[in-house]
């Protein structure tokens, strides 16, 4: 089997054990970077080109696609979904999850446990958008924001108010969250793949930081998740129509709430802290969906 790895890094941790993990399984594992590809659109003949020539006979993708390019990734996925090859990743899927509105919109609905989140282009009175999510300290977190970036803890009204008037003069989009006190700094990340979870752990913000984001120098300890939990990461995962995802879920005294969920999840972190061989199990996913006949089935998440 031919798997295609479309990551703009070819020396990144994740990407490079997914290439590990497909040759020790016998298959042949490439890795393109999605920035150099580009589209030739005919009709009845969708083609991927990478320098001068098309990429062709691959079985699968792998997208690792990052935050600043989904747009465009999004676009090269969609042209090898064309072409009826499998991935792990639809360009549906990825758009969605990568709006962190539109993701929290959809995990409402679906009666998932979230922060209680507001969003407003430019309210009359901020101080009503502050009120609606309990008051202070409270969250403020930009759309765009990745890996802890773009997250601020305003720990009065005050502050709250002066972040958020700071935000919008920027002409940013923000989400404004309510603060779980009782997480502590910390949070649960899970891998769900195919429905079904496969390794999770416990990350802790360092002294004086909210965000537990490894990237922030958070620290990262295996952890026995309860049922419930379980079964809000599988929902989650699910919702977004993810057959991979990472969810990040806060311990709160309602019961877990789901933070983030994101499209395409660090290996590094999980695969020290747990053991557990993710990359592999992202193989075996790809494995058992190509011996599956394409669905025809349509996505019904329509937002």
């Amino acid at each position: 089997m031919k798997i295609v790895i479309l990551s703009a890094n070819k020396e990144l941790y994740s990407t490079k054990r997914l290439k590990e993990a497909a040759e020790a399984r016998g298959h042949e594992a490439e890795i393109i970077n999605h920035n150099e590809t580009y589209v030739v659109i005919e009709s009845g003949d969708p083609k991927v080109f990478y320098g001068d020539h098309a990429i062709e006979g691959v079985d699968a993708i792998i997208p690792r696609i990052g935050a600043s390019v989904t747009f465009y990734g999004s676009n090269i996925i969609r042209q090898f979904e064309m072409q009826k090859v499998f991935t792990t990743l639809s360009s549906l899927a990825l758009s969605r999850s990568r709006d962190k509105l539109r993701a929290t919109q959809i995990l409402s609905r679906h009666g998932l446990g979230i922060p209680k989140t507001a969003f407003a282009k430019r309210p009359s009175n901020i101080e009503y958008l502050i009120q609606q999510v309990g008051g202070s300290p409270l969250i403020v977190k930009l759309l765009e924001g990745t890996q802890g970036l773009g997250v601020v803890l305003a720990e009065t009204r005050k502050a709250a108010k002066s972040v958020i008037e700071a935000f919008y003069g920027l002409d940013a989009n923000i989400l404004v969250q309510e603060f779980i006190a009782e997480a502590g700094g910390s949070d649960l990340r899970t891998i769900v793949i195919d429905g079904k979870v496969v390794a999770a752990f416990k990350r802790q913000g360092k002294e004086g930081e909210f965000r537990s984001n490894l990237h922030r120098g958070g620290s990262g300890t295996l952890v026995k998740l309860t049922k419930e939990e379980r079964a809000a990461a599988i929902g989650a995962a699910k919702a977004l129509g993810l057959g991979i995802a990472g969810v990040d879920m806060l311990q709160s005294k309602r019961g877990p709430l789901i933070l983030e969920v994101n499209s395409s999840p660090g290996l590094e972190g999980v695969e020290k802290a747990t053991k557990v061989d993710v990359a592999g199990k992202i193989i075996e996913y790809i494995e058992k969906g190509i011996k599956k006949p394409q669905s025809s089935k349509k996505d019904k998440i329509g937002v």
